[in-house]
């Protein structure tokens, strides 16, 4: 192999911008930076390159026998089922991902979903906007009760880097804390307790999801489970949009059973159909939680680095 390399990023747009810089990488070769790479470009933009870095432009097993050059693949997140992982291994290609890059940003942004539904700034804001705190003959007004999140129970459903972080902040708010994790967990802090799954549904103020999506929890957020959660129960899902049952959900949500904030759906972009797109009672962001600037110049960083480790022969986060 050459010591200098063809590298073509094949969708940078939603990891930088313009507010980053690829610079760093032209340390390692020639650096080719599309925005985005639609499936019918991805050969002729990748046929010629030792190095590719992709978000979420699929490189498949097809794709990979027609380019003999590539040597590695760093993928620009923590999933990697863009990447078939059995074709770049039979073709000695290095796979890495970018894992624990933003966990700060997801956990901020449960709360922020959270706030949202407890304090109505939003439409407070949008209320004073149009005269109404203006003609109020009180000094004050609300436009619905407000929530205390002090002295209510937050369920979490895994404990990795982000779901920590979220039983972390539930604890500095006064919160109480369920927690389900595959296994029982006995080594908690303080106002953490481990509980099973139908306990969470049962006695959460607010469900946070932070577990990765799998054959066996896929749809677990479904009209059995949503019954079993309380009236008016807040649904926080920073993790995989296929974890809930989104018409069973869009049902719970029109009837005022539930509440919810989520940041990722079942398919992204989603769907026109998408029932939560025109649900009552939801916020949902547009999967932008692991967006901070910050947390992308982390993911950036430790990306450059991946390659750094790649051309020095010891690669590091390899996943193949």
């Amino acid at each position: 192999m050459s010591t200098s390399f063809n590298i073509v990023v094949l969708d940078g747009f939603t990891l930088n911008p313009g507010d980053l810089s690829w610079e760093p990488l032209q340390a390692f070769g020639d650096v080719q930076v599309f925005d985005r790479t639609a499936p019918s470009e991805t050969l002729a933009r990748a046929k010629d390159a030792d190095i590719i870095l992709t978000n979420k432009t699929v490189l498949t097993a097809e794709l990979i026998k027609q380019l003999p050059k590539l040597r590695y693949v760093g993928v620009l997140a923590t999933g990697y089922n863009v990447v078939d992982l059995a074709a770049a291994s039979a073709a000695d290609i290095v796979v890495t991902n970018v894992p624990g890059y933003g966990p700060d940003a997801v956990a901020q942004m449960v709360f922020a979903h959270l706030l949202h539904h407890t304090q109505q700034v939003a439409a407070h804001h949008q209320a004073v906007a149009n005269g109404m705190w203006q003609n109020s003959i009180d000094f004050c007004f609300t436009l619905s009760p407000l929530s205390s999140l002090a002295g209510k129970t937050m369920g979490v459903v895994g404990y990795g880097d982000i779901g920590s972080r979220v039983v972390n902040i539930a604890l500095a708010l006064g919160m109480k804390v369920l927690l389900n994790t595959r296994t029982e967990r006995h080594d908690l802090p303080v106002g953490v307790t481990w509980a099973p799954l139908e306990q969470l549904y049962r006695e959460s103020d607010a469900l946070s999801l932070h577990c990765p999506l799998t054959d066996a929890n896929a749809g677990m957020i479904n009209r059995d489970t949503l019954a079993l959660m309380k009236p008016g129960a807040i649904l926080l899902n920073t993790a995989r949009g296929g974890l809930i049952d989104e018409a069973a959900l869009a049902e719970a949500l029109n009837a005022g059973k539930v509440r919810a904030g989520v940041d990722v759906l079942s398919s992204e972009p989603p769907k026109p159909d998408n029932p939560l797109l025109t649900a009552n009672n939801i916020s949902i962001t547009p999967h932008n939680a692991w967006a901070t600037t910050e947390a992308r110049q982390n993911l950036l960083n430790i990306a450059i680095n991946n390659v750094a480790a790649f051309v020095a022969g010891k690669p590091t986060n390899q996943v193949n």
